[in-house]
């Protein structure tokens, strides 16, 4: 029978079970906790956890875009899926129920997207009406527990191994059959063989089967037919039609018996079913194992001093914790002791350690590598950036790919052909030698499901997102991977794109008697207490100078035109614009050139001349794209000459300056109607309407991931030879998405026909049915090792 729907949070499945002093005591608490409870549940049990403000926070957000107020959105994993049929099931059950807005369920990863109305519904309710068809909602940490996938390893394997051991009993008692002629076996000895067979064949279709007969059962108990409903009856008659030769050896069905062929196919798709949830698990691992790295629990400074070990979910702003060695930072903070190496991966795909300094930030989920270190918290919870990424994580991998509702839409009506052609081939056959008919139906049914069509499309670009988390590319749609393959135009963001976001002294003039270094510790001097880029980049350089910066007193600012201070001598001196530092005309800089002028009472002391940061790896990019065989674009806001000048130095084919953002969106449009597919780069925090108009796009840099909401992909470390990366493995993906769909398609077009001419007994149509399913897994995780 079913099972009842239950949720059970990561904090409450610990290795060895506590008690969070902090966490209200519930009624009847015991073994089921540990994911052990196996009857019926009821709202006020493990239901009403749902509804624990506490516990949904860690899966539910109400503050996403295009959420209405009254709205959240909850990520759950669905328990007990298969395939996509059932992915089908659960949607169906939560459609149309009072609160909800959409729900979305990715067969791959079997997460399940909830969209629902706090103030109409409950969420215990809603898992409720999944329990009741069957399957269980875990939140998404506890289904990536240890504990919880230990369960379902070795739930798994216990069905395989008395599949295995009762499939190789049955062959020792059917082997006689195979090397003697008829005749040679007394009859007794047949009729115990077959009775022998019987007997062991009853694990293997009461034990082992299981899963196959409990999906089968839940999509049929709702006018529905799924992957394993064709396998069920297979499985099903073959062993009635074998028990009833048994029995009555003179009956309609006479003596053939296949017990054999039974425990053989079932060992079969057990064995498939298993390697594929492994390869499965490792395809989404690299997902899994980023959003699942914060630790449980770690230690908070009490006011005495000590320290207490708390839940995350209990952590405040202005907490102070200890973070130990190789223990990841459980929030954003501001380290309080010496220097701490960090590994930053999870921000920028490196895996070099970071030196960070007392002072300095660290961000949830980058790990500590050297001694114990103490942060005082800033950012906690949902606030963090380790959230923000995880959520537009989370949304990729519940997304179903267009490719994805095709294939599943096609498997639907296909299940229906596969029943309907068992039946013909019974009948035909029936016609022909009846002691093969139910042989050539079982096979049909069974090679003939759709299994790896299924999988073809959501294995790859889940392998491929994989890949790229792991080098600090988030992908916020897998269905980009289609729009990404197949661009033939890059185009760029200037600055904070092809630039960095901060400029870089290029020259400095000076009037006759003011040396260079006089002149830079000046100015450094000046620009020390400024935030401006222009100061930034001056008072950087004065300070990497031998003759460090100059004494100066009485800093001013005149917010627009520059800074002030006195020297030793009383006189002023000025940093800033040609106007405020009393230069004359013949000193200025020509137009389009960044420029900043140093000046005191006998009028122009130096001229500073700037110019923007090119990022290191932009012309490397450029000259890839265009092996490639992408064109680029450079499409700036900026003025024409800085535009050129960095559009030249990168290399870039075409140069668009002094673009207003209508004037970019336009262009983008003029390309598309030039039938040019366009990806665009830019750096996510102004480019919105460009990055949502293209065919695709990428932001750039570390702005908040949430300001980045138009583009598809997210480019955490600024590298632009990851634009690149990613275009490359897109093509790969969408090769292996169409590799994957053309071997199924192949696969049912033979398997088929020799199924129907009875040239593929059950057994085999199991070992091919699970093969072909693992040959589609297989070819996904290549793209996993790119």
């Amino acid at each position: 029978m079913p099972q009842a729907a239950s949720v059970l949070p990561a904090s409450r499945v610990p290795a060895v079970p506590t008690v969070d002093p902090a966490t209200p005591a519930r009624a009847g608490a015991g073994m089921e906790w540990l994911g052990l409870h196996r009857g019926p549940l009821t709202v006020t049990d493990d239901f009403a956890v749902l509804d624990d403000p506490v516990e949904q926070d860690t899966f539910t957000r109400s503050d996403l875009q295009g959420l209405a107020p009254d709205e959240a959105e909850s990520v759950l994993v669905v328990q007990g899926m298969y395939c996509a049929a059932c992915a089908d099931t659960v949607e169906a059950a939560l459609q149309g129920q009072r609160g909800v807005r959409r729900a979305q369920v990715h067969a791959a990863t079997r997460r399940l997207t909830l969209q629902w109305q706090p103030s109409q519904t409950r969420l215990s309710d809603l898992a409720r009406k999944v329990g009741d068809v069957g399957y269980r909602l875990l939140p998404m940490q506890q289904a990536l527990s240890v504990s919880e996938r230990l369960r379902e390893t070795r739930q798994a394997l216990w069905r395989l191994f008395v599949a295995g051991f009762c499939m190789m009993q049955v062959l020792m008692y059917a082997w006689p059959a195979y090397v003697t002629t008829p005749g040679d076996i007394p009859p007794d000895i047949e009729q115990l063989l077959r009775w022998a067979s019987w007997v062991i064949s009853l694990p293997v279709v009461f034990f082992a089967s299981g899963p196959f007969f409990a999906s089968a059962w839940r999509d049929l108990r709702h006018g529905r037919v799924g992957m394993d409903t064709p396998v069920s009856i297979g499985i099903l008659v073959t062993f009635l039609v074998s028990s009833a030769a048994t029995f009555d050896p003179a009956g309609p069905w006479g003596t053939e018996v296949w017990f054999d062929s039974l425990t053989m196919f079932v060992f079969f798709l057990l064995g498939g079913r298993y390697l594929e949830h492994k390869a499965r698990d490792r395809t989404a691992g690299a997902l899994d194992s980023l959003m699942n790295r914060l630790p449980e629990v770690c230690d908070r400074q009490k006011a005495e001093g000590g320290y207490e070990s708390v839940s995350l979910r209990r952590l405040k702003v202005g907490d102070t914790v200890r973070v130990q060695a190789g223990q990841a930072f459980p929030a954003d903070g501001e380290l309080l002791d010496g220097v701490a190496q960090v590994d930053e991966a999870l921000l920028t795909g490196e895996s070099h350690p970071v030196a960070i300094k007392a002072g300095q930030g660290v961000v949830a989920g980058s790990f500590n590598l050297g001694g114990p270190v103490r942060v005082r918290l800033n950012r906690v919870g949902p606030d963090t950036r380790f959230a923000q990424i995880v959520q537009l994580m989370e949304r990729a991998s519940t997304e179903r790919p267009r490719l994805a509702v095709l294939a599943d839409r096609v498997a639907a009506p296909f299940l229906l052909l596969v029943l309907l052609a068992a039946v013909l081939a019974f009948a035909g056959w029936w016609q022909v030698d009846h002691t093969q008919a139910l042989a050539v139906a079982v096979a049909v049914l069974i090679v003939t499901c759709p299994c790896a069509l299924s999988l073809a499309t959501p294995a790859a670009m889940l392998a491929s997102a994989g890949a790229l988390a792991r080098r600090g590319v988030l992908v916020r749609r897998l269905q980009a991977f289609e729009a990404l393959a197949g661009i033939d135009a890059v185009v760029f963001d200037k600055t904070g794109t092809l630039t960095h976001d901060r400029l870089q002294l290029r020259r400095v003039s000076t009037r006759e008697g003011v040396s260079e270094a006089q002149a830079l510790a000046l100015a450094g001097a000046l620009a020390e207490g400024s935030l401006h880029p222009v100061s930034r980049a001056i008072a950087e350089q004065a300070r990497k100078a031998p003759s460090g910066l100059a004494p100066l007193a009485g800093h001013t600012e005149r917010a627009g035109h520059g800074m002030q201070a006195l020297q030793d001598d009383g006189a002023w001196v000025r940093l800033g614009s040609a106007a405020f530092c009393g230069v004359e005309a013949q000193r200025l800089m020509p137009d389009g050139v960044p420029v900043v002028y140093l000046g005191d009472a006998r009028g122009w002391l130096a001229s500073f001349e700037l110019q923007e940061s090119l990022r290191e790896d932009a012309h490397e990019a450029v000259c890839a794209l265009r092996e490639l065989g992408v064109r680029t674009w450079l499409l700036s806001g900026d003025h024409e000459a800085a535009a050129r000048q960095v559009g030249l130095a990168v290399g870039v084919d075409h140069v668009v300056a002094s673009a207003s953002p209508e004037q970019k969106l336009a262009e983008i449009a003029a390309m598309q109607a030039r039938g040019l597919q366009v990806a665009m780069v830019g750096d996510g925090l102004n480019d919105g309407p460009v990055l949502a108009r293209a065919n695709t796009s990428f932001a750039l840099g570390h702005a908040a991931p949430l300001a980045q909401a138009q583009s598809d992909f997210i480019v955490q470390g600024g590298q632009v030879m990851d634009v690149v990366r990613t275009l490359v493995q897109a093509r790969a993906t969408l090769r292996t998405v169409r590799q994957n769909l053309v071997w199924a398609a192949a696969y049912n077009l033979v398997c088929v026909p020799l199924a129907l001419m009875g040239f593929m007994p059950p057994w085999l149509a199991g070992l091919g049915m699970a093969a072909s399913s693992l040959l589609v897994i297989g070819n996904a995780l290549r793209l996993a090792r790119r």
